[in-house]
């Protein structure tokens, strides 16, 4: 069975932590690694987002919760990659017959 692909990210702009690693900042989506597309669908190049390969989405996520770094993830992204938690927020208790 094929492992399923975790998304990277990409970011409209980017700053430095202070190990001296390249982070996103901005509008801040999830892409797949070999693709020239968003999970949302936005083409990379022409919005002139920049890929960080070495950033998860959930890494993102993350950063976006506790740094104030000005990071912000898109919802469609956010969704198509799973959500936050990654668990359904609802489960049907009792189906009709």
């Amino acid at each position: 069975m094929a492992k399923k692909a975790l998304p990277a990210t990409a970011g409209s702009s980017s700053w430095t932590d202070e190990d001296g690693v390249r982070q996103p900042r901005g509008d801040v989506h999830a892409w797949l690694p070999g693709t020239n597309q968003t999970l949302c669908g936005v083409p990379l190049h022409k919005a002139r987002l920049a890929r960080f390969p070495h950033v998860l989405w959930g890494d993102a996520l993350w950063l976006a919760d506790t740094r104030d770094e000005g990071i912000v993830p898109c919802r469609r992204c956010t969704a198509a990659a799973g959500g936050r938690g990654g668990t359904r927020r609802w489960t049907r208790v009792n189906p009709r017959p």
